[in-house]
C-alpha cells in the first residue's frame, strides 16, 4: 500500500519544490517571550496533512497539529507576542502560524529573510490546496491516512487486529464476526492479511452507499449509466432545477472520473457522487452565495453582522484582551465592533473590559489591525462602536490616532454638501469606516454656524441604557460628568449615541442618525410588547443591543426575536462558541458574507402593519411546508479522543423565525456508528414567515445519562434551501467547516394548503 505517491497527488503538489521543502523541514526559533526563544524543528509529515516540530532536549515529546487547523501564516512581526518579544532588525525573518479555535499562535524566526518567505509561501500553498480538496478527495486523504496509522509495523499489509485499528480510527464499531466477514471476502489469497487490491476492495465495501446506489438505479436507464438525458430528468424532477441538456453534459465533463464513461457522455456512480459533493450542488442555493441583495438601501435597511466585546479571546473577567481577536471578528464578516477606551500610561488610551483582569492592549494598535483586515472579507462598511470612558486629553489622541491610520476610509464629514436625511447606503460606503459615538450637539449645527450645545454627552453607552443590575463603583458615578473632546465629537456622524425614552419622543426629537443602544433584557420586552412599533422606529434609525453584563462568561441572547423586531446592530461575542453564534453565522453566510443582509420589504416600510407575535394577514405570511427527510450521514469525528469510543449520532432540525415558526424534531440516534449512519427518518414542519426563519441541522453524540454532545452542524437561511436530495456541509463548535463529514438529507418546500 504506497500511500505517500497518493498524498502528494490528492495535495496536487507532487513534484513541487515546496512541498519538498516542507517534507524536508528545518530548525527554527520558537518565541514565548523575550527571555524565552528555543530551538524548535519543524516538518510535513509523509502524509502531508501534519506538520511535526519538535524538542532538541532529549525525552521531550514532540507534537503535531494538522495543516487544516492553520487560519493563517503572516509574515513580519504581525502578532503581539513577536512585537513585544523581539527587535526591530528581524522584522524579515519572523513569522505567525494562526490556528483556527482556540490554539495559541506559534511564533517563530527563520535563520534568514529568504528562508522566512520560503516557510511562508510553501504553507500558504499547502494550506490552499488542502482546503481546496473536494469531498471525494478529502474522503480518500482521510481514509488512507487511517490505513496508514492502522499498519502498526509498516509493512503495506493490514493483519485483522490492524484493520480493528483502522476501523476505529474512522469511527466506526463492526460486530466481530461482520468484520471478520468483511476482511474474508477481502483476504481472497488467504494469507490472513489485506494488500494492494485487497485493501481498495476493503475500501469499496466500506464507502459503498446504498442510498446513493438506489437514487442512482432510479435514473441510471442508459446500460447502467445515467445519461445526459437521464441527468436531466434527475435535475428536473428530483432537485427542482431549471436545466437544460446542455447544462447536464456540462456536469458529466466536470464530474466523471472515467475518461471511457465521460467519451460517450455518460454518468456512472462515482460521477453522480461526486457531482453531489459539488459546492453548487449542496443544500446552499449557490445564487445566494454571492452576493445578490440590492445594496443601495439605506444603511439601516439592513440587518449588520456586529460584535461585542470585540477585543476579548474568552470571557470578560479574566481572559485576554487582544487585536487578533478583532482580526478573527472581522475576517468572519463582522462589520461593527466594540472599543472599550479607557485612559492608559504614556498618554496612550488602552482597550480593555474596565474593572477587571482583563489584559489591556494599545488603542493604535487595535486601529492598525482593523484598518489592515477591515475589508479582507467584505468590502463594506465597518462601524466602530466607542465605548468611552477617557479623559478629554486622551480622548484628542484617540481621534489623531484614527485620522493618521485610517486615513480618508474615515467618514468624518456627511456624504454630499447639504445636511443628509437619510443614511447612505452600505454601497456608498464601501471601503468606508463610520464611527459611532457621543456628539456634542446635532448634526445639523456642522452645516449652520452655531456652537456646539455643552450637553452632559459624556456617559457613555452601556451606563446610559440604565444598568440596574450592575452597581457601578464610586469612582466611577463621580466621573459620570466627563467632558467630550471636540475632535473626537465631529468624527461622529451617522452613528451618534443617544438615550432612549420611548418610541414616541425618538419620532418627534431624534434625527435619524441619532441612535440607541438597548440591553437584551429591555430590547427583548419591546421586542415581545411593542414589536410593530420597534420595527417602523428601525425603518428610520438603527438600534444597537448588547448582552447583559451579568455574562460574566461572554455568553449570548438568541439575537432571532431582535431581528424579528428590525433591530440592526444585534451585537453578539463572537468570541464564545454556542448555538446563538452559529444562528448568526447562518443570518449572515449568504449575500457573499458581505456582512450585510437586507431586511424584507415588509420591514422597510413606515407604515407597515407586520407584528411577528400577533402575525396579522400581510405580505409576509407566505404559508410553505417543509419536509426534511433525514437520510444518512458520513464520516462524522469522534467527540471523545478515547480509542475505544465511538459515536451514537441523533440528528436534530431546527426552525428558528417568528414565535409561530419556532420548531424542532428529532431522529431516534443510531448506535455505535459515525462512519456511516443511516435514519431514514421524514418530519414536516409548517412555516409562516419564510423570509425571517433559518434551518438549522444539529448532530450531537447521543448519551442517556448525561446530555448528548456536540458534533457538528450547520445554519442556513430557509429561503436559500436547495430542494431535493442534497449534502449539508457541517461546521464545528467554532465555525470552521469539519472536512469530511456531512449529512445527507432530502429537502420539499411546498405552499401550504
Amino acid at each position: 500500500m504506497e500511500t505517500n505517491g497518493i498524498d502528494k497527488k490528492i495535495t496536487g503538489m507532487e513534484g513541487d519544490p515546496d512541498l519538498q521543502f516542507l517534507l524536508q523541514g528545518g530548525d527554527l526559533l520558537k518565541v514565548l517571550s523575550s527571555s524565552w526563544k528555543k530551538t524548535r524543528c519543524l516538518k510535513l509529515q509523509e502524509d502531508c496533512k501534519t506538520m511535526w516540530r519538535e524538542s532538541k532536549k532529549v525525552f521531550k515529546s514532540s507534537q503535531t497539529f494538522p495543516v487544516d487547523s492553520i487560519s493563517a501564516v503572516r509574515l513580519g512581526r504581525q502578532s503581539e507576542g513577536l512585537k513585544k518579544s523581539t527587535e526591530e532588525q528581524v522584522e524579515g525573518r519572523c513569522f505567525t502560524i494562526l490556528f483556527k479555535g482556540r490554539r495559541k499562535n506559534l511564533d517563530l524566526i527563520a535563520s534568514s529573510e529568504e528562508e522566512a518567505r520560503r516557510w511562508v509561501r510553501s504553507l500558504e500553498k499547502l494550506v490552499s490546496n488542502i482546503n481546496n480538496l473536494n469531498r471525494q478527495q478529502t474522503t480518500e486523504h482521510w481514509i488512507f491516512s487511517c490505513l496508514r496509522k492502522a499498519d502498526k509495523d509498516k509493512d503495506d499489509k493490514l493483519s485483522q487486529s490492524e484493520m480493528k485499528r483502522f476501523l476505529q480510527l474512522i469511527n466506526i464499531e463492526l460486530d466481530d464476526d461482520y468484520a471478520e466477514m468483511l476482511f474474508k471476502q477481502c483476504d481472497k489469497s488467504n494469507s490472513g492479511y489485506l494488500a494492494g487490491a485487497e485493501i481498495e476492495h476493503f475500501y469499496d465495501l466500506l464507502t459503498h452507499r446504498e442510498e446513493i446506489d438506489v437514487i442512482y438505479g432510479e435514473y441510471a436507464k442508459t446500460t447502467g449509466f445515467m445519461s445526459a438525458q437521464n441527468l436531466v430528468e434527475f435535475l428536473m424532477k428530483e432537485q427542482r432545477e431549471k436545466t437544460t441538456l446542455a447544462d447536464a453534459k456540462q456536469i458529466i465533463e466536470k464530474h466523471e472520473p472515467d475518461e471511457q464513461a465521460k467519451a460517450k457522455e455518460l454518468l456512472s456512480k462515482d460521477g453522480f457522487l461526486m457531482y453531489l459533493h459539488n459546492p453548487d450542488a449542496m443544500l446552499l442555493n449557490p445564487d445566494h452565495k454571492v452576493l445578490h441583495h440590492d445594496m443601495q438601501q439605506p444603511l439601516n435597511h439592513y440587518f449588520i453582522s456586529s460584535s461585542h466585546n470585540t477585543y476579548l479571546m474568552e470571557d470578560q473577567l479574566k481572559g485576554p484582551s487582544s487585536t487578533e481577536a478583532y482580526i478573527r471578528a472581522l475576517m468572519k464578516g463582522c462589520r461593527c465592533v466594540e472599543l472599550d477606551c479607557w485612559d492608559g500610561s504614556d498618554n496612550e488610551p488602552v482597550i480593555y473590559h474596565g474593572y477587571t483582569l482583563t489584559s489591556k492592549i494599545l488603542f493604535k494598535d487595535v486601529i492598525k489591525a482593523i484598518k489592515e483586515y477591515a475589508f479582507k472579507t467584505s468590502d463594506y462598511p465597518v462601524i466602530l462602536s466607542l465605548e468611552n470612558h477617557c479623559s478629554v486629553e486622551q480622548q484628542s489622541v484617540m481621534a489623531k490616532h484614527m485620522t493618521s491610520i485610517l486615513g480618508s476610509a474615515l467618514v468624518t464629514t456627511p456624504l454630499g454638501d447639504s445636511m443628509p436625511t437619510n443614511f447612505p447606503s452600505p454601497e456608498e460606503l464601501k471601503g468606508k469606516f463610520l464611527i459611532k459615538g457621543k456628539r456634542l450637539n446635532k448634526l445639523e449645527a456642522s452645516f449652520a454656524d452655531a456652537s456646539p450645545e455643552d450637553e452632559d454627552t459624556d456617559v457613555t453607552e452601556e451606563e446610559e441604557s440604565g444598568n440596574e443590575a450592575e452597581k457601578e463603583p464610586e469612582e466611577k458615578k463621580s466621573k459620570k460628568k466627563l467632558k467630550l473632546a471636540k475632535e473626537l465629537s465631529n468624527m461622529v456622524i451617522y452613528c451618534k449615541s443617544v438615550h432612549f425614552h420611548g418610541f414616541e419622543d425618538a419620532r418627534k426629537n431624534l434625527g435619524f442618525y441619532e441612535m440607541s443602544s438597548f440591553k437584551e433584557g429591555k430590547a427583548m420586552n419591546l421586542a415581545e410588547d411593542s414589536a410593530n412599533a420597534y420595527i417602523r422606529h428601525n425603518v428610520e434609525k438603527l438600534s444597537r443591543i448588547y448582552p447583559a453584563g451579568s455574562r460574566t462568561d461572554s455568553s449570548n441572547y438568541n439575537p432571532v426575536p431582535l431581528w424579528n423586531a428590525g433591530c440592526q446592530i444585534v451585537a453578539l461575542n463572537f468570541q464564545t462558541s454556542c448555538k446563538e453564534m452559529d444562528i448568526n453565522q447562518g443570518r449572515f453566510v449568504v449575500n457573499g458574507k458581505s456582512g450585510y443582509v437586507l431586511k424584507p420589504a415588509y420591514m422597510r416600510d413606515v407604515s407597515t402593519e407586520f407584528d411577528p407575535i400577533t402575525l396579522t394577514r400581510g405580505e409576509w405570511l407566505q404559508n410553505k411546508t417543509l419536509h426534511v427527510m433525514v437520510i444518512s450521514a458520513q464520516q462524522l469525528p469522534k467527540v471523545n479522543k478515547k480509542k475505544r469510543s465511538i459515536v451514537d449520532p441523533i440528528v436534530t432540525v431546527e426552525i428558528y423565525g417568528v414565535p409561530a415558526d419556532v420548531a424542532e424534531q428529532k431522529t431516534s440516534p443510531v448506535d455505535n456508528n459515525g462512519f456511516n449512519p443511516a435514519w431514514n427518518e421524514l418530519f414536516q414542519f409548517e412555516v409562516y414567515v419564510p423570509e425571517l426563519a433559518l434551518v438549522r441541522f444539529l448532530i450531537e453524540d447521543h448519551d442517556s445519562t448525561s446530555g448528548n454532545e456536540f458534533i457538528g452542524q450547520y445554519t442556513i437561511p430557509f429561503n436559500s434551501l436547495q430542494m431535493g436530495y442534497r449534502h449539508v456541509p457541517l461546521l464545528n463548535k467554532n465555525g470552521d467547516l469539519l472536512p469530511s463529514a456531512g449529512l445527507f438529507v432530502f429537502v420539499m418546500v411546498v405552499d401550504a394548503q
